[in-house]
Parts: structure tokens; C-alpha cells; sequence
């Protein structure tokens, strides 16, 4: 369902999909940790005031469906989900901490790809789908 946003003097739409891997591609996104990642992709979102549509963790990547508001840069969107998101899970599971030295849990870089309405329920299907592979 395509939703609109409005501001004083705009009605936009900036659907985003995001990729990013774990520092060296590792597969330590399961488990607990896997289900951390997807609440504090959410908390983040809430209160960032995104719109997070959908959420896809493989092993060894993340996919995201995210709706920001135009004035927001998608680096600084990055950089607010990998950074907070790191500095807890660092905390919380010290254990990978041998597979992962240094002080982030995320590679440096990432995909960010627009997504335009008529690609939007493609994109949606790929992601949600993305847990079974």
C-alpha cells in the first residue's frame, strides 16, 4: 500500500532499500543476536519517526525497507541504525567480540537502491523472504 507523507508544504515518498553486512561478512546474525538486531532496527526507526516496511536478516547480511523524510541524508540514516545498533550488541555479546576485533560490529560500507511504487511489492516479497535463504 502506497503511503504518502506530508509536511508543511510537501507530499513525498522516499522509499529506501538498505543492505549492510557484519565487520568481514561473518555469519553471526542468528539467534539472539539476529532478533536484537530487528528491535533495535525498530526502536531506532520509532524514534527517528521512519517507517520501517520490512526487515530481512540473513547470516551475513541485512536488508531494509525504510520511508524517511526528504531532508534526511540515506548516509546519516545509515549511520544512526549501524552505529547505535552496534555499540549495544558489542555490549550485550562480548563472545564476538574473537570474530569480530575492533570497536564496530558492521562493515564500513553499504547498498542503498530507491524503490519507485511499481517495484515496491517486488522489493517487499525479496526481503521478507530473505530469513529463508
Amino acid at each position: 500500500m502506497t503511503v504518502y507523507w506530508t509536511g508543511a508544504s510537501t507530499k513525498h515518498r522516499m522509499m529506501t532499500h538498505l543492505v549492510f553486512c557484519p565487520k568481514f561478512r561473518r555469519r553471526v546474525l542468528v539467534g539472539e543476536v539476529a532478533r536484537r538486531i530487528n528491535v533495535l532496527f525498530t526502536e531506532c526507526c520509532l524514534v527517528n519517526r521512519w517507517e520501517l516496511h520490512e526487515i530481512g536478516i540473513n547470516k551475513d547480511h541485512v536488508h531494509l525497507l525504510i520511508q524517511t523524510r526528504p531532508a534526511e541524508k540515506i548516509s546519516e540514516v545509515v549511520q544512526r541504525l549501524k552505529g547505535g545498533s552496534s555499540r549495544v550488541i558489542r555490549l550485550e555479546h562480548p563472545e564476538l567480540e574473537e570474530f569480530l576485533w575492533g570497536d564496530s560490529f558492521w562493515s564500513d560500507g553499504y547498498f542503498a537502491e530507491s524503490i519507485g511504487s511499481k517495484n515496491e511489492a517486488i522489493m517487499r516479497k525479496y526481503i521478507s523472504e530473505q530469513h529463508r535463504s
